[in-house]
């Protein structure tokens, strides 16, 4: 048995991969404050990293970008960012996409209420102890629209992405702190 908490998409029926990356934050390494939290105790500046991605299906209609931290204390993880109906011709969200004005997003797509109440990315912001690990995946979807507003819960986002998506690609940086 592990001591880590199983990633969201170990339990989703299994689809293809494609690739995400960050110019940003990388596989398994530390984020810079920059995508931390301004708040809960801490002082980030909060602003979201730039990703893009290839190799997604030919099929794709659309996307959809999430972060989740699988460590976060609370028994359910903690959502940080989704972001939908981002359109299949859009291959990259870039640094600070994730505003509270949506400014930076492609037309169409939207932020989704996060675990933070907000409708915007909520950078880390773990308690002292081991890093946690933040998940961020974009999802190829079979539809451009994903049939949800801007407020409802990351639960129902999950629950239609699971039925929406052909193929998902992820990269997983970590943030820690002793306090």
């Amino acid at each position: 048995m592990t001591d880590r908490a199983p990633l969201p998409h170990d339990f989703l029926p299994q689809v293809p991969s494609f690739t995400v990356e960050s110019d940003d934050v990388a596989e398994g390494e530390q984020m810079s404050d920059d995508h931390v939290y301004n708040g809960f105790g801490m002082s980030g500046e909060n602003v979201s990293p730039e990703l893009h991605w290839h190799g997604f299906p030919p099929e794709t209609r659309g996307f959809a970008v999430t972060c989740y931290d699988p460590d976060a204390p609370t028994g359910s993880g903690f959502w940080h960012w989704l972001v939908v109906d981002i359109p299949a011709s859009v291959t990259e969200l870039p640094r600070g996409a994730g505003s509270a004005d949506g400014s930076k997003l492609p037309p169409g797509a939207f932020s989704v209420r996060n675990d933070y109440g907000t409708k915007d990315f909520g950078g880390a912001a773990p308690p002292p102890g081991a890093p946690h690990r933040y998940v961020f995946t974009v999802h190829a979807l079979n539809t451009d629209h994903l049939g949800v507003d801007s407020d409802v819960s990351p639960a129902i986002v999950g629950f239609n992405l699971t039925f929406a998506t052909i193929a998902r690609a992820s990269i997983v940086p970590v943030f820690g702190h002793s306090g």
